[in-house]
């Protein structure tokens, strides 16, 4: 299965991160979405799990949104939250997979059999950092993390 994780676009979703997602069956968004435009277009492309960002919290059309979800992805436990500052200390011990945003840097780290995925920053690029965007291959024994810099062919 093919998972698109996007995180921290505040208002923007570039034309490559829409091109880099087509084929995704999930797309999972990190929060500071910025533009509920950006989910509407993020849902044409395949079904959404997301949290509101620091940046969302008095938007009228996030209020809705959670701060934290659990949810499975082929067999993996999930936990999303924005800010990897409000991940619990003591993780439940199904949770194998933890996918945050906020600092726009992006990280793939495994400690010992539990995925840390920060996608980075799709949006307005910030401090120099990199325009990037996870892609996750999730069968029921593996994952397989990718991130994905959508200016790479850019001067």
């Amino acid at each position: 299965m093919k998972v698109g994780v996007i995180s921290d676009t505040h208002g923007l979703l570039r034309p490559e991160a829409f091109a880099a997602l087509q084929g995704c069956e999930q797309i999972i968004h990190a929060g500071d979405i910025g533009a509920l435009e950006v989910l509407d277009r993020l849902a044409s492309i395949a079904p959404l799990h997301v949290v509101r960002g620091n940046n969302d919290q008095d938007l009228a059309w996030a209020e809705h949104l959670p701060d934290f979800l659990r949810f499975d992805l082929n067999g993996w436990q999930a936990l999303l939250v924005h800010d990897i500052a409000d991940v619990p200390v003591e993780l439940e011990a199904g949770v194998r997979l933890v996918i945050t945003g906020h600092s726009h840097q992006p990280r793939i780290e495994w400690r010992g059999e539990r995925l840390f995925l920060n996608p980075g920053s799709a949006g307005r690029r910030r401090f120099k950092l990199p325009v990037t965007l996870a892609l996750l291959e999730v069968s029921a024994t593996s994952i397989e993390p990718r991130l994905i810099d959508l200016l790479e062919s850019s001067p």
